[in-house]
């Protein structure tokens, strides 16, 4: 899975190497699903993925799979419920700024930032098919947290998932 070389990652290698740090995401913008996707990805208005929880709390299923995700490898540096750590940044308060594409190109292609005399390192992910079949999970789990719609712990009821999720989760893990 190739990922293309996000405008964070490059504004961020232009200022290191001008020695001034000028980068901003661009923001996600509204996360209200508008579209099912033939993924079995709920869709915002931009086509990017994203959470749709129903009123009585039940989660979509790609919501609640990205929690079981992200707790099982993202949590040890960025914290439970994305709320951070000494390691690692909370990833429930980067993705009110940070966009889809942005968000992929950091997972795919892994970081590295020099700041205040300390080396942050995010290792690269493109190879471990645990994060990047599950990307856009991840993705729309962290979405609910840094807007507020999803509270921390286990979402408590999650919608069953679909055909279409199941097909492409095969492929996906079976793809060489």
């Amino acid at each position: 899975m190739q990922f293309p070389v996000s405008r964070l990652l490059l504004a961020l290698w232009l200022g290191l190497m001008s020695g001034v740090v000028v980068a901003q995401a661009d923001p996600p913008g509204d996360p209200a699903a508008v579209k099912l996707g033939d993924d079995g990805y709920w869709r915002d208005k931009n086509g990017d993925p994203t959470y749709k929880i129903e009123k009585d709390g039940t989660v979509d299923f790609a919501t609640f799979q990205g929690f079981r995700r992200f707790n099982s490898t993202c949590f040890v540096c960025h914290g439970p419920d994305g709320s951070g750590s000494s390691f690692a940044p909370a990833l429930a308060d980067s993705l009110k700024t940070m966009d889809y594409s942005t968000f992929a190109g950091v997972v795919v292609n892994g970081r590295k930032d020099f700041l205040n005399g300390q080396d942050k390192v995010m290792p690269s992910f493109g190879d471990n098919k645990n994060v990047t079949c599950y990307l856009n999970d991840i993705y729309v789990y962290l979405r609910a947290r840094s807007t507020g719609a999803l509270g921390r712990g286990r979402p408590p009821h999650h919608a069953q998932k679909t055909g279409q999720y199941g097909d492409n989760e095969d492929k996906c893990m079976a793809d060489n």
